[in-house]
């Protein structure tokens, strides 16, 4: 049995991380540290068996600790995760890795000279929405894909520091993080090039920015846009490929989370009329398809982790891939500071 400690019990680590800790095989919800008196009450009641810490460093000092799940603002993730690794603690970051690729370089490295398991929680790889396409890809259905189109726009704006740049990154490092993981994913070829504009209105009370669009170019001449919106009164579709064969057209989020904040995810249900539409070609005739959502799980995650540590399994994300998606966010940057495409060395 793996000793788990969560560091940080905002959301994330309130919903997300504990939560999904407990229902895995294997691991065991040891500790919760948060500096807020307020919410440290709040993880003594909803887990009484677990020891509550004000700081990091109480955690490490616990020689019991053996994994350290980090669910902490952006900024924090490098070095925190650093400490916990030169304090030999297993350690899981919840996503974005860091703020730049030296940085995922760096937590790396301590990874390597500790000996430990280093992790990103990019969850999303079991989201309902991003396996169906994978899976009419996969079929054939669309032939050989050249165009996504991913994204989340609304008319909200962002809480706490999520919404102030030197904590959180800015607005592409929190969902877009998932979205460039896919495309990754996805696409079987390396980025080439990146282009990134970032516009801000001063109507939020932030700095991070109201919309950004990010195009990635791959080596095989795949185009993939990406866009984020705090500022967009109007929806587009979630999902948006075409290929040679036909295209794909999804609209609505994985619906696991509003499940998960009820302490339920294995009743998360979609609604049918955001199941995928697809247009393909068959003997000759473009004909349409319905395709249900292909069911994932956020738990198998933490499962993995718990297979890695206890019975050696193959890590499923590995920091070597999320390294490559902080070169991708570096190039982002630099393009929408200077207004230029960036290409990527191979």
């Amino acid at each position: 049995m793996i000793n788990v400690a969560v560091v940080g019990y905002g959301y994330a680590g309130k919903h997300f991380h504990a939560y999904l800790v407990g229902l895995a095989e294997g691991l065991n919800l040891y500790a919760i540290s948060t500096r807020d008196p307020e919410r440290q009450a709040m993880a003594a009641a909803d887990y009484p068996q677990a020891k509550i810490y004000p700081t990091l460093d109480d955690v490490l000092a616990d020689p019991a600790v053996d994994l350290v799940v980090l669910a902490t603002p952006h900024h924090t993730h490098h070095d925190m995760a650093v400490r916990a690794m030169d304090a030999g603690k297993h350690v899981v970051v919840d996503k974005i890795m860091a703020l730049n690729a030296a940085e995922a370089q760096a937590m790396i490295a301590a990874r390597d000279r500790n000996g430990v398991l280093l992790s990103v929680f990019h969850n999303r790889r079991w989201d309902w929405d991003y396996l169906t396409v994978r899976q009419v890809i996969e079929e054939g259905l669309l032939g050989e894909p050249y165009y996504f189109e991913a994204g989340i726009l609304s008319y909200r704006p962002p809480h706490g520091w999520r919404g102030i740049k030197a904590q959180s990154g800015g607005i592409l490092f929190d969902w877009p993080a998932h979205f460039v993981d896919q495309a990754l994913c996805l696409v079987p070829s390396s980025v080439q090039s990146v282009f990134c504009e970032i516009k801000y209105r001063p109507v939020w009370n932030t700095d991070i920015g109201n919309y950004a669009k990010l195009l990635l170019h791959f080596a095989n001449d795949v185009l993939y846009q990406i866009e984020i919106g705090n500022l967009a009164a109007v929806n587009k579709p979630r999902w948006l490929v075409l290929g040679t064969l036909g295209g794909l057209v999804k609209y609505g989020l994985d619906p696991q989370e509003a499940a998960l904040r009820l302490g339920r995810i294995d009743e998360a249900e979609e609604d049918p009329a955001n199941y995928a539409r697809v247009r393909t070609t068959v003997n000759g005739q473009m004909e349409e398809r319905v395709i249900p959502s292909v069911r994932g799980s956020w738990k198998a995650y933490y499962q993995n982790i718990a297979d890695v540590l206890n019975k050696g399994a193959e890590l499923i994300v590995k920091p070597e891939q999320i390294l490559e998606l902080m070169r991708v966010y570096d190039a982002a940057m630099r393009s929408a500071e200077t207004g230029q495409v960036i290409h990527l060395s191979n």
